[in-house]
């Protein structure tokens, strides 16, 4: 009997801490941890474990206020995720510097890519290929901040000789990248693909296309080189980093597609009354915060299309009207309680 009664307590004990654990990891989902300098061409892929280290640097993937003024607009892919964690953690440090040293080039680099009309964010292409120096050579033999190759640098008009290498010059080279984005972008119109085939070339992208028989980055991306999968990822991680989060050069043409149409559907227009988003992390569920907030399941559908689907595979920018917003975060944390006690009880 007293075995009994301490097996029953030690279940429910078990039970509690599990629950309470469940609840701390949820809420906590998706935060990005950071130590360390490695190299910036180190491999990262396979490395996903998160460290409990404590550092200044701020987690990319924690709960803040979303603004609508800002072209960055998607959340992380969740086959990007494993990755960009383990990049953050490595390189966020170094990368965190590059920001001020490195924002003359920055500057150079927005007014040169304006030019093209292309999006100023392609210059952390710049970033994963040289880290900004402009005397690298890379084993295939390409050269300068943006590791253009010989034939493709004289193609776009640059002067490669025994004297003189214009693609080490950051103005000249610059606008030799731009004329070469410009192009695969006209050919491929997916920024993903773009960045792919900028390192492994248009002809190895297409072959890719071909034999996958998809245009999206991430279900191709296997028929691509393992160094061409990972560059791409280096450089979303790279862009969560400098912007703290993704944009237009980090989502595919169908996600470009999907959340225009979204954004244009649930707009305060649309709705008729002023909103409020933010970027939410954990396995809330819309009934729940429907009954906190004591508003209609309709209206809260229409502001977070598949809400329920896709908040337990990624963060979501959880939209609400301004009023419904400040109850939601007075009472959010019972909101989250109660949704993951739902979940589990389920």
């Amino acid at each position: 009997m007293k075995y009994v009664t301490f097996s029953v307590k030690f279940r429910r004990l078990t039970k509690s801490i599990a629950v309470s654990f469940l609840i701390v990891l949820f809420a906590m989902a998706g935060t990005a941890f950071t130590s360390g300098t490695p190299e910036l061409d180190k491999k990262i892929a396979g490395n996903d474990s998160l460290s409990t280290d404590k550092s200044s640097f701020k987690s990319l993937f924690s709960v803040t206020y979303f603004d609508p003024a800002k072209p960055y607009l998607t959340q992380l892919n969740p086959k990007a995720i494993p990755f960009v964690q383990s990049y953050v953690k490595s390189m966020g440090p170094t990368l965190e510097k590059m920001k001020f040293w490195g924002k003359p080039y920055f500057n150079m680099y927005d007014g040169i890519l304006a030019k093209y009309k292309l999006p100023k964010e392609l210059k952390y292409l710049s970033v994963i290929e040289s880290s900004l120096l402009p005397n690298v050579v890379s084993s295939a033999g390409a050269v300068g901040p943006w590791q253009i190759m010989e034939n493709e640098a004289r193609r776009m008009g640059l002067t490669v000789n025994e004297t003189l290498d214009e693609r080490t010059n950051f103005s000249k080279s610059t606008f030799a990248a731009s004329k070469i984005l410009k192009g695969l972008h006209s050919e491929f119109k997916d920024w993903l693909l773009v960045i792919a085939a900028y390192n492994c070339g248009s002809g190895r992208m297409r072959q890719a296309i071909r034999r996958s028989g998809s245009k999206n980055f991430w279900d191709l991306q296997y028929y691509l080189p393992e160094e061409t999968r990972n560059h791409v990822k280096r450089f979303i991680g790279t862009h969560y980093i400098f912007e703290g989060g993704g944009g237009l050069t980090t989502m595919t043409a169908d996600e470009i597609s999907s959340f225009e149409e979204s954004a244009k559907l649930a707009s305060d227009e649309n709705i008729g009354i002023p909103t409020k988003s933010i970027l939410l992390t954990g396995k809330y569920r819309s009934n729940i915060i429907c009954n906190h907030l004591g508003m209609e399941i309709t209206l809260f559908n229409q502001l977070n299309h598949d809400f329920d689907k896709l908040i337990t595979i990624n963060n979501y920018n959880l939209r609400l009207p301004v009023d419904k917003m400040d109850l939601f975060l007075a009472k959010k944390s019972a909101i989250l309680n109660e949704s993951v006690n739902s979940l589990l009880n389920n």
